[in-house]
């Protein structure tokens, strides 16, 4: 997804090292693709069965035995997503609102993934490749497309806290309240070369 451009930089107060120059949005959290985690009473036994048996009919008994199908409550507009090599599907549980072939669709789309991951073995190939193709037909959805057109909306979350710079007085509005010393990127790129300087620190703002 596209992200904001650098909107303010960090002072790393107490570190020998440069300060580091900073987008927005990793100045809340540094996003990283953990191990998915199966939530409790979250998988769907049906459908992992289903996919156990879709998975052997095509000669793959290892991963018929170990594919999990379970539904992820916190997905917003991916309608699905397969992980490799946990054998793992997620669902988005808005699919439950819409026609039973899109639900199958997408279930078949994800397990056409870990199919073709499963015949590359340590080979290399592209998630939306050939391999991925022809797991499809194999999966009765020949023809299928990377992405769905799903009429998922994103929740939208109210930003509550807002940030100026006491030099050109710009606003930046925030979900969550910044944690540590923050300078308006513009005015330290303009005045001081790049680098944090205290006179353009962010400042709270009273809403």
């Amino acid at each position: 997804m596209p992200r904001t451009g650098k909107a303010a930089i960090s002072s790393d107060m107490g570190r020998k090292k440069e300060p580091s120059i900073l987008t927005w949005p990793s100045i809340f959290k540094k996003r990283r693709r953990n191990r998915p985690v199966i939530r409790p009473n979250a998988q769907d036994h049906a459908l992992t069965a289903w996919c156990d048996e879709a998975a052997k009919s095509l000669g793959l008994r290892d991963l018929g035995e170990r594919v999990v199908v379970a539904w992820n409550g916190r997905m917003q507009t991916t309608a699905g997503r397969a992980w490799w090599p946990d054998r793992y599907i997620e669902l988005n549980p808005k699919l439950k609102d819409c026609p039973p072939e899109e639900l199958w669709r997408t279930l078949k789309h994800e397990l056409a993934h870990l199919v073709a991951y499963e015949r590359a073995g340590r080979r290399r190939i592209d998630p939306h490749g050939g391999e991925w193709q022809q797991a499809c037909a194999d999966l009765g959805i020949a023809g299928e497309q990377p992405f769905h057109n799903l009429p998922f909306k994103r929740r939208r979350m109210k930003r509550n806290h807002a940030y100026i710079c006491p030099n050109c007085l710009v606003t930046l509005h925030r979900v969550r309240p910044i944690q540590r010393a923050v300078a308006c990127y513009s005015c330290c790129k303009k005045y001081n070369k790049g680098n944090y300087h205290e006179r353009f620190r962010l400042m709270e703002r009273r809403m």
